[in-house]
Formats: C-alpha cells, sequence, structure tokens
C-alpha cells in the first residue's frame, strides 16, 4: 500500500505524523485517518503499531506537503519474516524522522490478535475490522483480576454475562460466585449455576464474625457500647458451652469451665442463641443496680426481635438447634463438588436492606479464608456486581469490614486461587486501592469526568490517551485495556444469545398496557403478597392455582426456590393473577 504519512517528529512513546494527499488522487476523507485507528510504521527491520489519538490541520507550514498532522501513540512491533511474524508489547526501534506510515492491513491485525494458545476467548470484533476477532488471554485476565465498568444503558450487564458464559465454555471446572445485586442474572447460565436467595439460602448466623452480628443485630447502626461489651463477653463462652454438650453427649466428659476453652469472638464454631440469651440474663439476674439491668434487659429484646423476624429466616433458623453444618454450607455456597453446576448466582435483591453488607462480608471472607487455609487448590472467581457499594473510597460510606474482605481478595487473593471481578457504574466511588489491583479493565461508556479521572490513574499503559474515547462509545462498545488484551484495543461485544441476557426490572415497560384494568382487587392482591414477605405465614394464598401443587410439592421433598424475578421475558397477561377476587 502506498504510504499516506511520514513521521515528523519523536518524543518518548508519542510520534508526530505528516498527513500526505497520496498522489492527489485520495483526500484524507478516503484514506479515513482518523482518531481510534491503528497505523503501523515501518521501521529497519521490524514494523511499529501505533494508534491515532488526534488529527489537526491547524499551525501547518505552508511549504510541506502535508494536509493535516497527527499525534500517535507507539504501542508495540510486529517482528520477524512475512512468513512467521510476531508481534510484542513495547517498542525497540524507534521511529525517525521520514518513516513511512501506513494504515495497517487485515493481515497485521490477525498477527496481534492471534490467539497465542488454547487459553483465550473470543468476547467480539475489532471496531477498526469487523472480520478480525478479539481475543483475551482468560489466564491473565482472571489471575491478575478483572472489571467492567460503564454507565447505566450501555451493555454492561450483557458483557458481564458474554465474559461469564465464556469463562465458563472455556474453564468448565473454575468456580464462579456472582453476587447478584439487582437479581437480573438468574436464567443467565442455564443449568450451570446454582441461583440461591433468601427463600433457600442458610447461613447460619454462627458464622458471622462480630462486626458482621453487630451490624445485624443493630441494623446497621453504631452498636451501643455497654451492650458490645456484654456480647463480647458472653459469645465465647456460648461457644464453648456447645462444644461442651457435644463432647458430652458423644464421650460423657465432665463438663469444664467454658473459659478455658480458648475461643475468640471470631472462631468460626457453631453455638445457640438459648444459650446466649440465657448467659446474658444470668449475668442482668446478678445484677442489683436496676439501671444496669436495663441495658442486658434491651440487649435481649434485640437479639429476640431479629431471631423472630421472618426476613432473617436465611440466619436463624434452628438457632437454638445447633448442628456443625459450616462444611454442608461452604460446600454449597461455592459447589464443592460442582455437580455439573460450578456457577453460584447470589440474588440479593430479596434481602432486607439492613443485612446485605454483612451478607456480602460473609461470603467474601469466607471465599478468601478457604482459599488461604486450602493452598487454593481449588480456583474460585468471586464477581461483586455493584462493586462500589460495598468498597465505596469514602470510608465513612458503607460498612468497613466488607470493604475489607473485598480489599483482601484484591490484593492478597490470586496466591491463594480467589480471583475478583468488578463490575461498577461510578469508578470514581470504588476503592481506589482495589480498582489498582485489576489488571485487565474493560471500559464501556463513562460520561463522568470523575469516573475518567480515575481511570486516568489506573490505567498505566502508553494508550492512556485512548480514554478520551470513553465519552462517545456506543451500546456494547468497549475499550478493553491491561494484561489480558495483546493492546489496549477497541472493539464490539460480540452479540449475546436471546437466553443469556440479563434480564431485571429495568426490562418492564414504561408504557402501561391498554388492557390492564387495575382495580382495588389488584391492589389488595399486591398487599397481600407485600405483607406476606414480612410475615410468619405463608403469602401464597387458595386462589392461587399454584396452591394445592405447592403444598403437595412441600410433602414430598425440598424443591429448589424459584427466582425472585421474572426473567424471560414479561407475559402481557402476568397480572391476571393477582386480579382474582379475594375471598
Amino acid at each position: 500500500m502506498t504510504s499516506f504519512g511520514r513521521v515528523i517528529l519523536v518524543r518518548g512513546s508519542l510520534a508526530r505524523v505528516g498527513l500526505m494527499a497520496t498522489g492527489n488522487k485520495m483526500g484524507l476523507s478516503e484514506v479515513r485517518a482518523t482518531v481510534g485507528r491503528f497505523v503501523s510504521i515501518r521501521c529497519g527491520t521490524s514494523v511499529i503499531v501505533a494508534m491515532i489519538t488526534e488529527v489537526s490541520c491547524e499551525d501547518l507550514p505552508r511549504s510541506d506537503n502535508f494536509i493535516a498532522s497527527a499525534s500517535v501513540d507507539l504501542l508495540g512491533e510486529i517482528l520477524g519474516t512475512s512468513d512467521r511474524q510476531k508481534f510484542q508489547r513495547g517498542v525497540t526501534n524507534y521511529p525517525t524522522i521520514g518513516d513511512a506510515v501506513e494504515l495497517i492491513n487485515s493481515q497485521e491485525l490477525r498477527t496481534i490478535y492471534a490467539p497465542s494458545g488454547s487459553d483465550q476467548i473470543n468476547i467480539g470484533t475489532l471496531q477498526q475490522d469487523s472480520s478480525v476477532i478479539a481475543y483475551v488471554d482468560i489466564e491473565e485476565m482472571l489471575s491478575k483480576h478483572f472489571a467492567v465498568l460503564g454507565s447505566t444503558g450501555v451493555g454492561k450487564s450483557t458483557g458481564v454475562s458474554l465474559l461469564l458464559n465464556e469463562i465458563l465454555k472455556s474453564r468448565p471446572n473454575l468456580r464462579i460466585f456472582l453476587l447478584d445485586v439487582h437479581n437480573e442474572y438468574g436464567r443467565c447460565f442455564g443449568d450451570r449455576a446454582l441461583v440461591l436467595n433468601p427463600r433457600n439460602l442458610k447461613l447460619p448466623f454462627w458464622l458471622f464474625n462480630f462486626e458482621e452480628i453487630v451490624d445485624v443485630l443493630f441494623a446497621g447502626r453504631p452498636g451501643v457500647p455497654e451492650e458490645l461489651d456484654i456480647l463480647a463477653e458472653v459469645i465465647p463462652v456460648a461457644k464453648a458451652l456447645y462444644t461442651q454438650y457435644q463432647n458430652a453427649d458423644r464421650m460423657g466428659l465432665k463438663r469444664s469451665d467454658p473459659k478455658s476453652a480458648g475461643y475468640t469472638l471470631d472462631t468460626p464454631v457453631p453455638y445457640r442463641l438459648v444459650d446466649l440469651i440465657s448467659l446474658i440474663d444470668e449475668r442482668m439476674g446478678k445484677l442489683e443496680n436496676r439501671s444496669s439491668r436495663i441495658i442486658y434487659h434491651k440487649l435481649i429484646s434485640r437479639i429476640e426481635t431479629v431471631r423472630n423476624d421472618p426476613r432473617y429466616a436465611f440466619m436463624f433458623d434452628n438457632a437454638n438447634v445447633g448442628g456443625d453444618t459450616m462444611a454442608e454450607v461452604i460446600s454449597h455456597l461455592f459447589r464443592l463438588p460442582a455437580n455439573g453446576r460450578p456457577m453460584t448466582v447470589m440474588q440479593l435483591a430479596g434481602f432486607p436492606a439492613e443485612v446485605i453488607d454483612s451478607v456480602v462480608s460473609v461470603l467474601c471472607r469466607m471465599a478468601f479464608d478457604f482459599g488461604l487455609w486450602s493452598d487454593g487448590v481449588s480456583p474460585l472467581l468471586f464477581v461483586c456486581e455493584e462493586a462500589h457499594r460495598y468498597a465505596s473510597a469514602d470510608r465513612n460510606v458503607g460498612f468497613g469490614p466488607t470493604r475489607k474482605a473485598v480489599s483482601r481478595i484484591a490484593k492478597e487473593g490470586r496466591k491463594y486461587g480467589v480471583y475478583l471481578g468488578l463490575v461498577t457504574q461510578r469508578p470514581a466511588e470504588l476503592d481506589a486501592t482495589i480498582i489498582s489491583q485489576c489488571n485487565t479493565l474493560f471500559t464501556m461508556r463513562l460520561a463522568n469526568e470523575r469516573d475518567q479521572a480515575l481511570l486516568r490513574s489506573a490505567v498505566s499503559d502508553a494508550a492512556a490517551n485512548l480514554l478520551s474515547f470513553v465519552p462517545s462509545l456506543g451500546t456494547r462498545e468497549v475499550l478493553a485495556f491491561g494484561e489480558g488484551v495483546a493492546l489496549p484495543t477497541r472493539l464490539r461485544f460480540k452479540e449475546v444469545p436471546v437466553h443469556q441476557l440479563p434480564r431485571g426490572e429495568a426490562t418492564i415497560s414504561t408504557v402501561p398496557s391498554a388492557t390492564s384494568g387495575h382495580d382495588m382487587h389488584f391492589v389488595g392482591a399486591v398487599l397481600e403478597r407485600w405483607r406476606g414477605a414480612t410475615s410468619n405465614r405463608d403469602a401464597t394464598t387458595p386462589n392461587d392455582p399454584t396452591f394445592n401443587d405447592r403444598t403437595i410439592s412441600r410433602t414430598v421433598g425440598p424443591v429448589e426456590a424459584p427466582m425472585l424475578q421474572p426473567s424471560l421475558g414479561l407475559d402481557p397477561d402476568r397480572f391476571s393473577l393477582l386480579k382474582k377476587p379475594l375471598r
């Protein structure tokens, strides 16, 4: 191909190119040398690959033959002969003044993006040339963590579904744990994922450490110091008491002083709420001062209130029965063994808002600790949707232990086979230490200036100038940076099959249905379901045609809990059941 430009300036990783109208037959518009395009610079024994970041025709000397000038970032070079070419990052031979510049051809693009091994996944095509497939190195992407960033409505959730499905295809034995904040991924992964929600999750309260259980008991508010002191004293004793019961039942041992058992506040061993309350009650009975007894009484009331709240049933079921179910809980949560379902989708939208942070903290902490104590023999990818909610840059926002747990996975997880995937629409609100540990970034459209500034500080690549494209990216368009991709790349995610599309509340149309004659019966039926979610009785009424089926299924055996939101498209007659008259 005839060159359309010449190098006129070289400065470190940047160069300036003078663009010519080749042979006076082809103008700049026909060459399409615009921002975001790759160009190649012929330089001695190698071909330097560069990307145009700016084009201008201002301040051009009249004596030159150039019709414009362009700034380019030098990204890497293609070495070797024409039949055995290889691409490498970085530049060893710099261009000199007058070197020819050409638009890169498809063959050179394929050399750059050619899969280097079987450990690659196909995520889409290059924006510059849709015939060239964009591959991601899955080992580099996972082992050094990754993040998907983008505003609402740019295809971020669809991109996450695409990436995780491709990872499952390539690594069928890798376990994946996804925190699904808006309950939109329930059916994206078919039979390969176990969907957990408050209806079928069992997360015993004694698995929560002291900070987490305090957050639950005080509903996210700071704890009362006097009550915290009492709790800190009695919890280790309650753990020791339970262990004594177990040992005495098994071996008939003489009971010893519980304080000598050596349990700490955070030792993950079972204890019973009835023991905890009786220990507090026992201490209250020894007090003569009435004002001191009120503190104990308030603490007991607080524990009883949370224990009896049906929304917390996933924590406090069998709270007084006991049983060391830690192995079963971890096996169920983290798919060990996987039994054909290596993925867990944790739907968080149905949990009480006050307890979500504590639940996420427990899950992150257990994922890391299991990797630590198992020496990382069974790798796990932990994907955190809406990550800025749990690891906020503002230390006064959110729950400290959750931030600490996510941060631990980010900093040390790869040593123990626990990898992190972050998904967020507000990277500026995410803890900078955590996002800096993600070495592969998939950036979609971001309009906020603070988010773009944070990205510039996080991207250490020579192509940080690419970030100027971020506000104008189209839907499904991505800028991929970092270890997982051969070059900083502008690409388009490939189409996702309909059955893998995330569907949450956002899919509900804003246009009301013409046939929906919503009346008082409809409102009453909705209120039945609403109240049923926070009462001990079953919200299902005999008017529901599935009532008898559900009753039968309970007597036959346990069934998997249904997902909390419709995810296979919306039935126009979906409210018809609700409109039946209440009796």
